[in-house]
């Protein structure tokens, strides 16, 4: 498929005004391909006699189509472009009719049956350049128009669209005509959904999941009211602007790639947030937060749009950070910025030290695949972070004002980073272009190392820099608090810019020094000697839980970057995590000292000592639980005490009994996290997994069943894993990741090493045949990654030289070799 350049999408920007499409889908043509017809009214300006242009569309079959009423040759379609030809200055109406394909991968039109009642839902995914497999469209975000959408839909069948919608009758759905809107963002969703609706301020609200879900989505219906409701109510005390659409529904839907999509007045969300199994609160939290970020893009995205992909960054970041800040600000869940910190914010730190790495606001996207690479944890945790740092240096007041200029001058319109920056420069003296500049025109991860000089009582502080961004930080200085060894107590919190004019008077010395406390600034930190020891000693005696965090990502980076051993990093979770009470931070320090230290930091001989450190430390976690007062933190343990089990025994007797003794009793989830890791360990066989399938024959089931026959250590399983992913098409999005997932296991090493080396062909031919979505599986999940050693890395870096992988995974590959590489340095730094 040909992508579109940015110079071609300046070109036809410059030619044509799109005004109006009329789409009719019929859904009712078969399980495999569905009926559109698209009428696009546009005008070609200028003076010239003629000129051409293109229209994008990606069918099954191209039956017919007429410009002006004149039928053109549907043979003519090159790939996904129709040529239109000797256009001449004026409006013109093109029709298109045509057979498009459902898709299994998330991306267009999206078909789901469920296995749980044998439903059948659809719904859309038309991000970036997918409007084309659903539609006919001059396909670039800055050609909005308006949208009428008619939809033909089963018997039963309820229709959502990005307006009111209305069922006039045998099977006939339309929705309330669009105000001005770009190509992607038009959403539809259809199948027999289970609804429940209320209004609010006058406007029609919704949530809506598969009928399988409906328990589960009843159960949470307030939780989800409450959560949109105030942030909704938070938002129009910010936002001068109000809500430009005429409905606001939230479709929890099946099989979809991303964590949510900002459909005007439709949000799509994956529906894993409607939760089957229980669940702590972190992961409601979540949920609050990613309604609150999508609900930002109504404003930022939606009714004022980018106008290249090289933009995207603005819209997600915005929605990042008042997706975190308007959660804290207006729901129960006021501790967010410490989940940001422990998890959000090291995938932007770990993102920006790759050679992948770009700036937050990048120049170069040529075109519309390479825009599709800026998705990570740079366009959203880093811009995020340079937002954070934005609003401590020019103060939420004027920043608030710039965005309310934004929105003024551009809405239903397009804007660039150019046209925010000037809307915020407006609302202050403070220089923000050279802010722009120094912030989201560079690369990389600053570090920041604080010495402290002088006699005691008279100490400095003095912040080195590496890096040139500017940094407006709060240092925080702590002292041993008397009569407890074991507690720091907050002596001062000081303000400082970096560079510094000269070092900072502190007083006495202290015990320990926190730069970037609070966490409002993007920068690694490192601590001088008196403060590691500090560190070592009371971690967790700090009182703020931010704090916490920003000084377990600092013991995080230093392990990374081979500065820190991996078993003192170990030692110190060891020593600080029984104590800790934030969710958020025990789960991300036991998920990144399982899934990194253990699995890839340490060599294969100091595996066995890793994981028993992590199952005494989440013993030492059920125990100090058993009270039942901490249910979230003993969720969080059972799960880590299942993933790091290395003998079966605890964990089976648990399974036979259908309870952790002392609770809780095993939901489908748990059951399914001890069978695979049963699985892994060679305790369960086929007729267990079929067994546990019958009990719960859900898509979750299905999944979890997936995943563990890719995990039982049996060579032909491993066979029949291997064929379904890298041979077969049949898989789903979904099924492909959950038995990638099963596949690779680091204690099956010597099993799995003869696909390490055909993983690279034949993961280049599966992205080419299949497409960006499961070719983005394929190099995150499918990936060898147990194999840290140089022979995985050197034919790695042979493919990525000769084998030419589409994009998608070129760049996934890429930063799973990089991850790799430091993988190898970080266990030659350990062994030194």
């Amino acid at each position: 498929m040909s992508v579109l350049t940015r110079d071609e999408a300046q070109t036809r920007a410059r030619l044509l005004d799109v005004h109006h499409y009329a789409i009719d889908l019929d859904l009712t043509r078969g399980d495999d391909t569905f009926d559109s017809r698209t009428a696009i009214r546009f005008t070609v300006r200028g003076d010239t006699d003629s000129t051409d242009t293109f229209v994008e569309v990606k069918p099954a079959q191209l039956r017919a189509v007429t410009l002006d009423g004149q039928p053109l040759d549907p043979a003519a379609l090159d790939e996904n472009r129709l040529a239109l030809k000797n256009l001449a200055p004026g409006e013109h109406e093109l029709r298109v009719d045509a057979a498009m394909r459902y898709s299994r991968t998330g991306e267009g039109m999206h078909r789901f049956t469920d296995p749980a009642d044998g439903e059948t839902y659809v719904y859309t995914q038309l991000f970036l350049d997918d409007v084309q497999r659903v539609y006919a469209a001059f396909d670039q975000p800055d050609l909005k128009a308006v949208f009428d959408l008619t939809v033909t839909a089963p018997e039963g069948w309820t229709v959502l669209a990005n307006g009111v919608t209305e069922d006039t009758g045998e099977g006939r759905w339309k929705a309330a005509t669009t105000p001005l809107i770009s190509t992607y963002l038009v959403a539809v969703a259809a199948g027999p959904w289970h609804s429940v609706r209320t209004e609010h301020r006058g406007l029609p609200f919704g949530i809506h999941c598969r009928r399988s879900l409906a328990p589960y989505l009843d159960a949470d219906t307030d939780e989800l009211f409450e959560v949109t409701r105030a942030c909704f109510d938070r938002y129009h005390e910010k936002f001068d602007e109000p809500y430009p659409f005429d409905s606001y529904d939230q479709a929890f839907v099946p099989e979809f790639n991303a964590g949510a999509m900002e459909n005007p007045g439709l949000v799509t969300f994956r529906d894993d947030f409607v939760f089957r199994s229980a669940v702590t609160d972190t992961q409601r939290q979540t949920r609050a937060m990613v309604i609150a970020h999508e609900m930002a893009h109504m404003w930022f995205g939606d009714l004022v749009t980018l106008r290249w992909w090289d933009d995207i960054w603005l819209n997600e970041s915005f929605a990042e950070y008042m997706g975190y800040q308007t959660t804290a600000e207006a729901t129960r869940f006021t501790d967010t910025w410490t989940e940001f910190g422990v998890t959000r914010k090291a995938w932007g730190y770990d993102a920006d030290q790759r050679p992948s790495t770009h700036p937050v606001a990048p120049e170069n996207v040529l075109d519309t695949a390479s825009a599709l690479l800026n998705f990570d944890g740079i366009s959203y945790a880093k811009g995020a972070s340079a937002l954070r740092q934005l609003v401590a240096w020019l103060g939420e007041k004027d920043f608030l004002a710039g965005i309310n200029t934004h929105f003024e001058r551009h809405k239903f319109a397009n804007a660039s980073l150019a046209d925010f920056i000037d809307s915020l420069a407006a609302a202050t003296d403070r220089d923000v272009h050279a802010w722009a500049e120094t912030w989201l025109r560079t690369t990389g991860v600053d570090t920041l190392v604080p010495s402290v000089t002088g006699d005691n009582g008279s100490r400095a502080l003095t912040v080195r820099r590496t890096g040139e961004r500017p940094h407006r930080i709060a240092v925080g200085l702590y002292d041993q608090s008397p009569g407890d060894e074991g507690r720091l107590t907050p002596r001062e919190r000081l303000d400082l810019d970096v560079p510094q004019a000269e070092p900072r008077p502190i007083g006495k010395l202290p015990a320990l020094v926190v730069l970037n406390d609070g966490d409002l600034s993007y920068a690694k930190i490192r601590f001088d000697a008196d403060s590691f020891r500090a560190v070592r000693e009371g971690l967790s005696g700090l009182p703020d839980p931010l704090t916490r965090a920003v000084v377990w990502n600092a013991l995080r980076d230093a392990v990374r970057d081979g500065e820190l051993p991996a078993a003192t990093y170990l030692d110190i979770a060891r020593a600080h995590l029984p104590h800790e009470t934030d969710l958020a931070l025990v789960d991300g320090v036991l998920a990144f000292a399982a899934g990194q230290i253990a699995d890839r930091y340490v060599t294969p001989e100091r595996r066995p000592a890793a994981l028993s450190t992590l199952a005494e430390l989440c013993r030492d976690l059920i125990r100090r639980t058993e009270d039942g007062d901490h249910p979230g933190l003993r969720l969080i343990a059972v799960r880590h005490r299942i993933a790091t089990a290395a003998h079966p025994d605890t964990i089976a007797a648990w399974l036979a009994d259908g309870i952790v003794p002392g609770g809780p009793e095993l939901d489908p989830e748990l059951r399914w996290s001890i069978l695979t890791r049963l699985a892994v360990l060679g305790a369960v066989d086929e007729d267990a997994i079929a067994a546990e399938l019958a009990i719960d024959p859900s898509a979750t089931g299905q999944e979890g069943a997936a995943r563990c026959r890719a995990a039982l250590p049996d060579a032909e399983a491993k066979a029949r894993a291997w064929e379904a992913m890298f041979a077969s098409d049949d898989l789903s999005n979904y099924l492909f990741t959950a038995t990638a997932q099963g596949f690779w296991q680091p204690e099956q090493t010597d099993l799995v090493r003869e696909y390490v080396p055909r993983y690279y062909p034949e993961a280049v031919a599966l992205a080419a045949r299949r497409g960006p979505a499961i070719a983005e599986a394929a190099g995150r999940w499918a990936f060898p990654a147990h194999a840290v050693d140089a022979d995985t890395l050197r034919l790695g870096q042979e493919c990525l030289a000769d084998a030419d992988p589409i994009p998608a995974l070129r760049r996934k590959l890429a930063d799973q070799l990089d991850d790799l590489a430091r993988a190898l340095r970080v266990r030659e730094a350990n062994t030194d």
